[in-house]
């Protein structure tokens, strides 16, 4: 048994003071291009499939935050303005905390079921289930 102690205490030993905390959930930053009076996005449907949810409904949050009109066109997402990418990030981020990472546990590894008129998010971590408001 004393050998079990010791060997623990050299571990502990060995471990550096303080731990650096990587964070493993960073969103891509979106990329597009303004083109006349309109906004390009050219990676929007990565960055959906990246939080796991639906390309549809994340646009329909970030369009309802811009109070812009936008489309899925194929591969890329049309906006009907001018918008700067640093504010779409924004609505990204925003939409991340409120639809993708768990309230109890903070991980992203979440399913958003629906449930009549009402979304549920679960989380695969920590087990937790929560309502989201969403006016979307």
């Amino acid at each position: 048994m004393e050998d079990y102690k010791a060997l623990l205490e050299r571990g502990k030993k060995a471990l550096p003071e303080t731990m650096q905390s990587t964070e493993r959930f960073i969103i891509p930053k979106i990329r597009g291009h303004i083109q006349g009076n309109r906004t390009i996005l050219s990676n929007f449907m990565q960055i959906a499939q990246y939080l796991g949810r639906k390309p549809e409904h994340m646009l329909k949050y970030v369009l309802k935050e811009l109070a812009a009109p936008g489309e899925i066109k194929k591969h890329f997402v049309l906006l009907g303005t001018k918008v700067p990418a640093g504010r779409i990030n924004e609505k990204i981020q925003r939409y991340a905390d409120t639809f993708v990472v768990c309230r109890e546990c903070g991980k992203p590894d979440t399913k958003m079921i629906k449930e009549g008129s009402v979304y549920f998010i679960k989380c695969q971590a920590c087990g937790a289930r929560h309502s989201v408001y969403s006016k979307i």
